[in-house]
Formats: structure tokens, sequence, C-alpha cells
């Protein structure tokens, strides 16, 4: 964007320059846009940061930015808690989740792209076992990972693909709604928690009388949730989550240490008989090709991994992972140098992302090579 045209915009109004910001990210496949003052607005595109030729933005700009996007109800929210996120539909072209928050007295703003197509298992390597454990009737099956790790993304897919082939009554509990399903072989309610519906706990509750067979929580995050989850679980519905963790075996010892001592042996073993996948991933830049490709861990739950999980030997799970090939199984630290290997990755990416970064930079050293810090450019990009 020229200086005439930039100027041009903050002369018409926030609404018209978030408009031609909002175009750009969806231009250039961005993943996300942060908007904060004494910064030019800045896109993250291929997990890296790269700064817009726009103005910088002062604290007038962001309240008006702010204004331009913001629903009553969140502003009311800003106001009372000091941040609120919300998801809005830029026409046809995307979907974005919003978070609006309060940093040094001014406002922020970051706004992450969803895109509106749903992807299928082969466009995100989904390992292949996906398809069969998500047509069991019952059971739970974790997504985890760090935030921004496409999560939701696995999620939908997995979602998108019971809907098209299995007829079932799918709710979902999301914070906000980030994909949109259409009613196809299944019906597919979608409750937003702050606008339909108070809490992921109160939505869970709910959901038991609501005759669901399929149920996602956007996140359990509190103890009442995974406890209803796991009941959900265990009395004859598929359960889809997430959690913030890094691994399978990490996943585990999070979801017991969520409850008090005198209830940890109950958890194990009612998670051993519940649980029935844990898909952990990580996002990373490719180094053959602009984009990302997710890295996974995952645990399919055999008799002998129930029985690990029943008797607290957790530190067992990555070893029994490792043997467990032939159910489709497979280690983080393996996928990472699987991607390495065939050069989709940099030797710096895997190992930022691995669980045992002393073990695969060894690796790289046995192959002769070393391991820095790439260059990347750093050029601002014109909106």
């Amino acid at each position: 964007m020229s200086s005439q045209e930039s100027s041009q915009s903050a002369r018409v109004g926030p609404s018209m320059q978030i408009d031609r910001l909002l175009d750009t990210v969806v231009k250039l496949g961005a993943s996300d846009l942060h908007l904060t003052v004494n910064r030019r607005p800045t896109i993250r595109h291929h997990g890296h940061l790269k700064d817009l030729q726009t103005k910088i933005l002062d604290s007038d700009d962001m309240v008006g930015l702010m204004k331009s996007i913001t629903p009553e109800r969140n502003q009311q929210e800003l106001q009372e808690e000091g941040g609120t996120d919300f998801g809005f539909a830029y026409g046809d072209a995307a979907r974005f989740r919003v978070s609006v928050f309060r940093q040094r007295g001014d406002i922020a703003i970051v706004l992450r792209q969803i895109p509106n197509r749903l992807l299928t298992f082969e466009q995100i390597g989904l390992p292949e076992m996906c398809r069969e454990l998500i047509r069991r009737p019952r059971g739970m099956f974790l997504v985890t990972g760090p935030t921004g790790s496409g999560k939701t993304t696995s999620l939908a897919t997995m979602i998108d693909y019971i809907n098209q082939t299995m007829d079932r009554h799918i709710v979902t509990m999301e914070d906000p709604i980030e994909y949109y399903h259409k009613h196809k072989k299944s019906i597919v309610n979608q409750r937003e928690v702050g606008n339909d519906v108070p809490s992921f706990a109160e939505a869970l509750r709910r959901a038991l009388r609501q005759d669901p067979d399929v149920i996602l929580v956007g996140e359990m995050r509190d103890l009442e949730t995974i406890e209803a989850a796991v009941r959900a679980a265990e009395t004859g519905h598929l359960v889809f989550g997430t959690l913030h963790t890094t691994g399978a075996a990490k996943t585990i010892d999070r979801l017991v240490d969520a409850f008090p001592v005198t209830q940890q042996n109950q958890i194990r073993v009612q998670l051993s008989t519940a649980l029935i996948s844990v898909l952990s991933q990580v996002l990373l830049s490719r180094t053959d090709q602009p984009g990302m490709v997710a890295g996974y861990e995952f645990l399919v739950v055999t008799p002998a991994i129930a029985n690990l999980i029943r008797e607290n030997k957790t530190f067992r799970i990555d070893s029994a992972i490792q043997t467990g090939k032939r159910f489709g199984m497979q280690l983080l630290d393996d996928h990472l140098w699987s991607l390495y290997s065939r050069d989709m990755i940099s030797a710096e990416e895997m190992i930022d992302k691995s669980k045992n970064p002393a073990d695969l930079t060894d690796k790289v050293h046995r192959l002769g090579r070393t391991v820095g810090r790439s260059e990347w450019d750093q050029d601002d990009v014109s909106a």
C-alpha cells in the first residue's frame, strides 16, 4: 500500500482499513493479523511475523478498529474484564476468531483466520487409523497440542467426515465457533460458550439430554468439564476434546492431575476404559514449499496401554507407542524425523518442536550435518 493510499484509508475510517487488512490476510493465506499501538499491522505468514506497509497504529486507530468489528456485548466484556473473544464472518472469504484485550491501557487485537473450506484427512495428513477410531459408538478421542497447532482444523475434519458418512446427532460446544458445519448425513448443532450457553460444563450437562451421538468439547479446561466429558464417554457417546498438552503420556497425566488425590485412582480406571485415542500435534514451517505441515504423535489405547493407565505407569507409554506401529501409532519425534528426512522441514524447526531435542540433535550430527539458525527474509509485505 502506498503512503497516499495509507493516509486515504486512515481518512475514510477504520472499517475501510480493516477491510483492506483482512483482504491482505485472506489473499496471502496468513494465519493471524496482529494489531497493536506503536506498530504497523503485522501478519503471521507460514509461522513468521511480517509487518504490512501501512501506517503505524496509534490509540485512536485501535479504538476505531475495535469498534468496527466488536459486537456490543463483547465491547461491554472488554470494559469489565479487560479482554473478550468472538468469531465473525468476513463475507464468504473467511471467518476470523478475534481476541481483543487491553495492554498498557491501550487496546490490542489478534485475528486468527479460519478457512471456510473444510479439509480432508489427506490434505492435513491425519493418520489413516483416525477414520476407523471415529466410527466407534463410544469413547473419548483427545486432540492436543500448543495454541495454534491446528487442533481445531483436525477436529473439524473429523466431525465433517462423520457428518458426511454417518447418521449421527453431533453437538459441539465451542468458544467461539470457528468452522461452521452444515447438516449433511448428520444433524450438527453448534453451541457457542458465552453466547448460547454460559460454560463448557453447563453445555455438557445439558448435552446429555439432547440425544447426542457425538459430542465435541472445545476445551477441557476445568475439573467439572473433564469429569462430565469422561462420564459422557462412559455412557455411550463419542466425545472429542482438546487440551494444551504435548504428547500422549503428558495428556493422561494432566487429566489425572486435575482431580483431587483421593479421586485419582478412580479416574485412572475410568480413563483406561473410556479413552480410545490421543492425537498430539504441532505445526511446522515447510522448507520444500510455502506453507505449514503438521507433526503428529498418535496413541491408540490397546488393552496393554489401558493397563499402563490404570496402574499409573504412564512413563512407559512412549515405549508402548514405539512398539504399537501396527496399530498406526507413532511418537512425535519419529514423525518429525521422517518429515526432516524427506526435506520437508529444517533441522532447527524439527528440534524446536521436538520432545527430546538432544536426541534429534545427535541424530543430525551423526549424518554429518550441523544445526544452525536459518536466515529468514524479513521484508515488509504490502497491504
